[in-house]
């Protein structure tokens, strides 16, 4: 049985980047234990993704940004960054999100 502190210590914010190494309309795929993430700035908004598409479990990591979303650089499928949700074919399943924030200088995700 897991209790409560045990939970928060096992979810708790991790620094994984400076925010000055992700400008404006960039990403970066990182590493959070056995978590391969992508950390996307789009339109000075961060998001925190799964970087594996649903569809094919190949990277996002290359693949286009747009206005709130990207694009699995493979099949083309389309992610929503706030909510995981699969936007087109030939996704169906969603990816997982993350809390991101910023702390002085670092960007910090939760996991």
């Amino acid at each position: 049985m897991i209790d409560e502190a045990d939970a928060a210590a096992a979810a708790a914010f991790t620094p994984v980047l400076k925010l000055a190494d992700l400008p404006a309309n960039t990403k970066k795929a990182v590493q959070v234990g056995a978590k391969c993430l992508l950390v996307c700035n789009v339109n000075d908004k961060l998001y925190a993704i799964a970087n594996v598409c649903s569809h094919n479990e190949k990277p996002l990591e290359r693949g286009r940004m747009g206005n709130g979303w990207i694009a699995c650089p493979v099949h083309g499928a389309r992610f929503d960054l706030s909510t995981g949700a699969a936007l087109n074919l030939p996704a169906k399943l969603p990816i997982a999100t993350y809390e991101v924030r910023v702390s002085g200088d670092d960007v910090e995700v939760l996991v």
